[in-house]
């Protein structure tokens, strides 16, 4: 059994709202999503999606969940690439809310991106995201 005033135990007892915590589980929960595994798993990609889930994709498409879901786990659909990610950081926006901002490369895409999660139900579920393609001779910070 853990102890919450042993400094020792490596469990953490602190509140699912404290900043430092939110930020991880919903940077955890990102680098999930960006596995080709989790990709192509409609069930893995559910339980990750909120209900009212939408995108703006980097090709401009606007996606909900369930078109999301299908695009990504229909059987004709292109086996997922390795996605990198990079230069992640995050902010509790207010308890319960986690906005997070990096970059990713996948072959020759990159892209800016934000991801905002909500804590629904004790989980961490992506409730939006927007892409943005960039090129490094355009990207000033």
């Amino acid at each position: 059994m853990t102890d919450p005033t042993d400094p020792t135990d490596p469990t953490d007892h602190r509140e699912p709202t404290d900043p430092t915590v939110a930020v991880n589980a919903a940077m955890e929960a990102e680098f999930r999503l960006l596995d080709p595994g989790v990709r192509s798993s409609p069930e893995l990609l559910a339980a990750l999606l909120h209900p009212d889930f939408e995108e703006f994709g980097v090709s401009g498409r606007v996606w909900d969940r369930d078109s999301i879901i299908a695009d990504l786990t229909a059987p004709d659909a292109p086996v997922p690439r390795p996605i990198t990610a990079s230069r992640m950081k995050g902010v509790q926006l207010a308890p319960g809310v986690v906005l997070l901002t990096f970059d990713t490369e996948s072959g020759a895409q990159r892209a800016h991106r934000s991801s905002l999660w909500l804590l629904t139900g004790g989980d961490w579920l992506l409730y939006f995201h927007q892409a943005t393609s960039f090129d490094d001779a355009l990207t000033t910070s």
